[in-house]
């Protein structure tokens, strides 16, 4: 998130002090969406990524802010044991304190978790990598894929929040008077109901496909803003979509070319279906749909990171209603 949240960071000194970080300095990194970062300096000038996830927004986890902390308590664990039990060095792990916790709570709406600064080249969301460099992701996905999922999360087939949009575009003024884009958001919907019905009933049944398909162990989001660059490796940062589900949920976000893909088949033993790598890119417009709908719907003030947010729905929706889909990026 770009906006530093004014009733959080005092308190993250002693939420660090959980790991045995006494930092004497915090600095506000305005990265991503969704969660809030700092890199925490201690006494001895040793930095951490510090990242604080808003439990209040992360309805992929759960339905409600306690829910969303065991979801991403068993993510972090999950990544923690990827990179400390099966040695995947591509695994940009959160760090455990001295109790084995890899997520604190601080308060009820957040909950932090620390990593180590990895000094590397970050990606953005909408960058586009060469055909190396995705050759080289294709690669570490593959390993992944084949790693044992332990007590990894399953990813739901369905839509998470599907009924409360549904809901919604029957009737949109539920989206209430919380804030400065309920409203616009009642607007939108209305416009677009008959074409989001359409969306979601062409998701349904192309889900159908994956009741008794094989799952393995997916990162969920690996574009390149989820990607570090080190001496031409990838590392993968943001595992907290990490979960069991077909190959094709991270594959669509790499490539669509078929002769990429068959070296993915090669090295993996998984030939890629290309109508699940289509169901996935619906499947992305449709959530961010639900997740800005879902914040816009609550309490909800203005500013950069919600006026993005506003711009990003009213992009995906038209999009929808021109029957376009997120591509590779």
């Amino acid at each position: 998130m770009r906006e530093r949240p004014p009733d959080l960071e005092d308190r993250l000194y002693d939420a660090l002090a959980v790991w045995g970080i006494h930092a004497v300095a915090l600095n506000h990194l305005p990265l991503g969406s969704g969660d809030h970062h700092w890199s925490a300096t201690d006494t001895s000038g040793r930095r951490w990524f510090a990242t604080a996830a808003d439990l209040a927004h992360k309805p992929f986890l759960g339905p409600d802010p306690a829910s969303v902390r065991r979801g991403l308590t068993r993510a972090m664990d999950t990544a923690a044991r990827l990179h400390d039990d099966e040695g995947l060095g591509f695994v940009v792990a959160p760090l455990r304190t001295p109790g084995d916790d890899t997520v604190v709570p601080v308060g009820d709406r957040y909950a932090l978790s620390v990593f180590p600064f990895v000094d590397g080249t970050s990606g953005d969301f909408g960058g586009e990598l060469s055909a190396d460099r995705r050759a080289r992701v294709l690669d570490v996905l593959a390993q992944l894929h084949r790693r044992d999922p332990g007590d990894a999360p399953a990813v739901p087939a369905g839509l998470p929040g599907r009924d409360r949009l549904a809901a919604l575009l029957d009737h949109p003024a539920g989206t209430g008077d919380g804030g400065p884009h309920a409203a616009p958001t009642a607007e939108l919907l209305a416009g677009y109901a008959g074409v989001l019905r359409e969306r979601l009933a062409e998701f349904d049944h192309g889900a159908r496909a994956l009741a008794g398909a094989a799952a393995v162990l997916t990162h969920g989001e690996p574009h390149p803003g989820n990607l570090l660059w080190r001496g031409g490796r990838p590392l993968l940062v943001d595992w907290d979509t990490v979960g069991l589900a077909v190959p094709e949920r991270d594959l669509w976000l790499v490539t669509d070319d078929p002769g990429e893909l068959a070296r993915y088949a090669r090295v993996s033993g998984h030939e890629p279906d290309p109508a699940l790598m289509d169901l996935y890119r619906l499947r992305w417009d449709l959530q961010d749909v639900v997740e800005f709908v879902d914040w816009f719907s609550a309490p909800h003030r203005g500013g950069p990171d919600t006026e993005q947010a506003w711009r990003d729905l009213v992009f995906v929706v038209e999009r929808l209603g021109d029957g376009a889909r997120s591509s590779a990026l």
